[in-house]
């Protein structure tokens, strides 16, 4: 059951906590991509309208909800220091949580509800950013990104692009065969429908419009070997 200090440790991890931790984390990819001369970086906190902005960084006016941040590409183009941006907001919510939990262990820190949610909910922020797994829109986590590097020898974001044309071109090439495999049942259909039921109707020239042009020849020449042999048979 929630008890009146339940409550309050509620609405101080939403509104504040998880506030900050978030821009914690967020500050790691603004570090980096700063060192590694990123153009264009921008921290966004919080989202719905915006409140100010100051170089680099927009506050929104529901900044307990959401950050992200933003950069182009970066100068140094290979593994490792894509890698190390990857790895930024792990190192920094990380390195702050172990910090702050060493402090409180030895009494700098006061052992109370604030910073025992505040650790709690940098440590929850490490566990899912290390998960190596892409997220249901798609997205990997930083995780992810790294193993991606590591193990396939690039990123994620190539990975997944290479995979979706491999994947569209042979969605294409089934859809191909389908297609194929649909025009030949239907003509099969057709014909099939011609040998059971030949229609009587004909054109003005004489000739069945039910029958293929294949089927007409053949026809043309059932009836002409008939009349050879009728003319064999009956001199």
């Amino acid at each position: 059951m929630f008890s009146l200090i339940d409550w309050f440790r509620l609405f101080m991890a939403a509104l504040f906590i998880l506030p900050i931790v978030t821009i914690i984390r967020e500050s790691g990819y603004y570090l980096v991509a700063t060192l590694l001369r990123g153009e264009n970086k921008k921290l966004i906190v919080g989202s719905g309208p915006i409140l100010f902005t100051i170089p680099t960084v927009e506050v929104r006016r529901y900044f307990f909800m959401y950050s992200w941040m933003e950069y182009d590409e970066l100068k140094p183009k290979n593994r490792f220091w894509h890698g190390l941006i990857y790895a930024a907001p792990i190192m920094m919510t990380g390195g702050i949580a172990f910090t702050a939990n060493a402090l409180v262990l030895n009494g700098v820190l006061e052992d109370n509800i604030f910073w025992t949610t505040f650790i709690f909910y940098c440590f929850y922020y490490v566990l899912f950013d290390v998960i190596p797994v892409y997220l249901p829109d798609g997205q990997p986590t930083n995780g992810r990104a790294i193993f991606d590097l590591i193990w396939h020898g690039e990123r994620s974001d190539f990975k997944r692009k290479r995979e979706d044309n491999k994947k569209s071109d042979n969605q294409r090439s089934y859809t191909e065969a389908q297609e194929e495999t649909m025009q030949n049942r239907d003509q099969d259909d057709k014909e099939r429908g011609d040998h059971t039921n030949p229609s009587s109707d004909t054109s003005d020239e004489g000739e069945d419009t039910n029958f293929t042009e294949t089927q007409k020849k053949t026809k043309e020449n059932r009836d002409r070997d008939e009349a050879v042999r009728d003319d064999h048979t009956e001199p």
